[in-house]
Order: C-alpha cells, then sequence, then structure tokens
C-alpha cells in the first residue's frame, strides 16, 4: 500500500516539477514519507546550517508530503523524535522515505528522484561504522604499514563509488559526487590523524614529529572551510583530530621534551582555539568546532580558575552570541558540581511513576549515568557496562536516569524490551531545566557521589578504559570501598 502511495506522490512530484522546468521556478524539490511506529506527530527537516527550516505534520496514516521552495543544493537533515538522517537534496530531487522507529538506521529506504544518491550516500555511513569496528588492530602497526592500509581502503571505495557513477549516468551531479568523494577521503584523513594518539600514547606520544614525512602528505589539500560539509559527521570528525595534533607541537614547545602527554593541559586546549581561529574563516565551522573544543575542558575536572580562563579565552574567538551565552551557563552550572559540592536536588520519575528527590534514592556511594532512547548502541551499551562494573564494585549502587522529553512509553518500551532492572531507572521531571543544571552535554558523562549525596567526581566516563582504576582511587581516599579486582 505505502508503495502506491510514493507511486502516486512521485508523480504528482514528477509532473509538478516537469510543468516548471523552463521557467524560473525550478528551485524545489518534493520531500515526503511515511513513519512506522511514529514517536510524535511531526518530522523536522533542518537545513545545510543546522537551523530548523520547516515542520511537516503526519497525517491519519503516519505520512507526509512537502513541496520545499527555493531550494539550494545541500545536506539537510530529517529528524524524529530525537534521532535524525542526513539527507542530500538538489532541485527537480523528488524523494519519498519510509522507516521504522524502532531500528531506525537499518530501515530507512529512499525512492524516487534522488533516491539512488542518498542510498549510497547511506551506504558509505555503515562503511565508516563497519571500518571503524576494524581499525583498532591496524593503529597498532607501524607507520608506513597503517599509512599503506587507510590509502588503499580509500582507493578502493573510491573506484568503488566511481563504478557506480558510470554504470548510473543519470544519478552523477557535481555536489553529489563532492559530498561522496569528501565522505570517503576525510574519513581517511581522519584516521591519520587520529593514529599517533593510539599508536605513542600519552608517555611517547612526543615522537610524533619521528613519523615519516609523506604520512600528512593529505594536509596539502583539505578544505578548511568547506561550508556545505559544515554539518557533515567525517569532516568534523577530521577537523576535531586534526587540531587535537597540529596542537601538540605548542604542547611540546611549552613541555620537556619526554614528559607525559596531558590532554587537558591548559596551554594546549588554548593552543587548539588558537588554530581553529587561524585555520577556519568559515563562521559555522569555526563557532561549532571552538564551542565542541571549550566544552571538551570545561567539562572536565579542572578548577574553577583555569574552566575561567578558557572560558574568557574562547569568548574573544567566538562570534556566536547564543552559543557564548551557553558556555557561560555551562560554566556557571558546573561550580555547584566541584568535588565536595552536594548534588543538586532534582525530581526524578521511576518506573512505576511516583516522583523522588534524586538525593533521596541515595544510600551508598552511587554512580548516576544517563542515556536517551534515541541511541540504541549507547544506551545498550551503558546498560551492559554498568553491570559489568556491578560485579566488580558490589558495595556500590547505580542509578540509571533517562535524558528524553517524550512520552513515557518509549522510555518504558526500552525498559521492557531489553530486560533492564526496573528498579535504579528514572527519567527526570523536568529533562530539559535537569540537563542543564547537570551540565549534561554528552551522554557519556557519569557523576560520582557518597552515601551522603557528596559529589565525588562530576564528570567521568564508564567507557574510558582506566575508568575502574579511577572509581577505585576516588573510593579508597574516603575508605568507602575496599579495593576490587579489576575488570
Amino acid at each position: 500500500m505505502f508503495y502506491k502511495y510514493l507511486l502516486c506522490c512521485t508523480m504528482i512530484a514528477s509532473v509538478s516539477l516537469g510543468c516548471n522546468s523552463n521557467g524560473d521556478d525550478s528551485d524545489y524539490a518534493f520531500i515526503g514519507g511515511e513513519i512506522i511506529n511514529p514517536k510524535n506527530n511531526s518530522v523536522v527537516l533542518y537545513n545545510t546550517k543546522g537551523k530548523v527550516a520547516d515542520t511537516f505534520l503526519l497525517d491519519g496514516n503516519n505520512r507526509f508530503i512537502h513541496k520545499i521552495t527555493n531550494l539550494q543544493s545541500g545536506l539537510y537533515s530529517i529528524r524524529h523524535g530525537g534521532e535524525y538522517q542526513m539527507v542530500l537534496l538538489e532541485p527537480n530531487d523528488s524523494i519519498m522515505f519510509r522507516l521504522n522507529t524502532h531500528d531506525f538506521d537499518e530501515s530507512l529506504v529512499f525512492t524516487g528522484n534522488g533516491a539512488k544518491k542518498n542510498n549510497y550516500l547511506i551506504k558509505t555511513y555503515i562503511a565508516n561504522e563497519k571500518e571503524a569496528k576494524k581499525l583498532s588492530k591496524y593503529a597498532q602497526q607501524e607507520p608506513e604499514i597503517f599509512s599503506a592500509f587507510i590509502e588503499k581502503r580509500k582507493e578502493k571505495r573510491l573506484n568503488e563509488f566511481h563504478s557506480f557513477l558510470e554504470q548510473n549516468e543519470n544519478v552523477e551531479t557535481p555536489f553529489f559526487k563532492s559530498v561522496i568523494e569528501a565522505n570517503i577521503n576525510y574519513n581517511a584523513f581522519a584516521d591519520k590523524e587520529i593514529y599517533p594518539f593510539a599508536y605513542f600514547g600519552n608517555n611517547k606520544l612526543t615522537h610524533i614529529k619521528d613519523l615519516p614525512e609523506n604520512f600528512y602528505l593529505h594536509r596539502s589539500i583539505v578544505d578548511y572551510n568547506a561550508t556545505h560539509l559544515s554539518n557533515f559527521f567525517s569532516y568534523n570528525r577530521f577537523l576535531s583530530s586534526n587540531i587535537e595534533n597540529l596542537a601538540t607541537h605548542s604542547y611540546y614547545d611549552s613541555n620537556p621534551y619526554h614528559s607525559k602527554f596531558d590532554r587537558h593541559a591548559l596551554n594546549y586546549n588554548k593552543s587548539k582555539l588558537d588554530l581553529i581561529d587561524s585555520l577556519i574563516a568559515d563562521e559555522t565551522i569555526k563557532n561549532n568546532l571552538l564551542k565542541y573544543k571549550a566544552i571538551d575542558y570545561i567539562s572536565h575536572n579542572h578548577t574553577e580558575l583555569d574552566a575561567k580562563k578558557l572560558l574568557d579565552y574562547y569568548l574573544t574567538k567566538s562570534t556566536n552570541e547564543d552559543d557564548k551565552v551557553y558556555m557561560k551557563e555551562l560554566v556557571s552550572n558546573l561550580k555547584l558540581l566541584r568535588r565536595g559540592n552536594p548534588l543538586p536536588n532534582l525530581t526524578v520519575v521511576n518506573y512505576n511513576d511516583s516522583e523522588h528527590l534524586l538525593t533521596s534514592i541515595i544510600s551508598k556511594p552511587t554512580i548516576i549515568y544517563f542515556w536517551s532512547s534515541n541511541y540504541k548502541s549507547q544506551y545498550r551499551n551503558s546498560h551492559y557496562m554498568v553491570k559489568k562494573l556491578k560485579s566488580v564494585f558490589p558495595d556500590m549502587d547505580f542509578i540509571s536516569i533517562n535524558l528524553n522529553d517524550n512520552d513515557d512509553k518509549y522510555w518504558k518500551k526500552i525498559i521492557n524490551n531489553y530486560d533492564f532492572s526496573k528498579h535504579n531507572e528514572f527519567k527526570f521531571k523536568d529533562s530539559k531545566s535537569s540537563r542543564k543544571t547537570l551540565a549534561v552535554s554528552y551522554l557519556n558523562k557519569a557523576i560520582v557521589v557518597d552515601e551522603n549525596s557528596t559529589i565525588l567526581h562530576p564528570n567521568v566516563n564508564i567507557f574510558r578504559s582506566d575508568f575502574h582504576n579511577t572509581l577505585e582511587e576516588l573510593l579508597q581516599k574516603k575508605h568507602l570501598v575496599a579495593k576490587q579486582d579489576a575488570l
């Protein structure tokens, strides 16, 4: 039935587009689709700068179709229930999609004029994810071996793409070609930039200068102002890792030659902001990267003075006034989350819809961790990791808090489907306000408190390889828990 609907919509779009093909009003496209198991009654379209462009209401059959006028070729995104997917849109496209929110990425299928471009884009995303899982073993190889592996993989994917274009001549446009090639290239470039941190580690990162001369040959063709890629994951992944890498040179200019690398050193993080400011002119790209790097530093357990120093430095670089307000609020909220301060007393709701003050459910050393219904791998992995931690730290408690604002039935359905223990599963009564109070700027943050709800650490990551050592040190200092066997 849905495919008849798609065919009908596509024919309408094609006729409409055809009638205007010789006129001035041809810079538009149609987008539509069907949402299976919708989380709300709308789909939001974001423009190429990440701003809301339009909101489409679903009809009684959870479907919609919409004409977008004055369209510029670009990477847009569609969002529903907190999840999103990039969509490549160009004039004269008529794209229809169908997705099931229970398996968002895997179920998404495009049809219509422009569908082949978007289906291939999804294919490159999936390939990037698969490659990331295999990369760790190659990251321990010698630089020459690693570089050859990355280059061979990149060329293989580019050749596959060019073969696809030869077989689908009507699909190729300059914009589509540039986007797919950028996705392949920048994913490879990012792997090269990340490599030294994995290969040398903090103790020997000074040897980054000893890498072969041609190891960073890709830097000669990098575009730091690729506006059309400003919301593209592989591009931003490259920029982030490239800035981290370049800043190591200034780190060793002001630290002893063989000293252990400290990614949280204030001067190192200030040098990252300097590099962003000097290399990038595009305001959207620059401001987003400045904000991300500043949050990365400020969110960790630095002194109030150092956090203020980096904030002040950030404020001289950014030109985004909304970002500046956000960062000032973040620093202000983090003051309340210093070690030794009481945990803010927020209201949470349990599985049975009973409200409790957060501190009232804490009676022993506790780790508070967070998850979102929109990120399946994250909530599965976080609960799995906590299960392992419970066996290592049996005297500790673990409180799980869902961050979503959507209907409780989705939160409870995940708990039931994965058989998570209902005993320590909660949601915030006011999620937006509570996230701000606890400065939850990313999902993998966790907070450690003692039996009196006093903060021992405001920001730990339970997925870090050294987490259990960090936790043991915290607890032993407080004489709360005897040292356990390592994971």
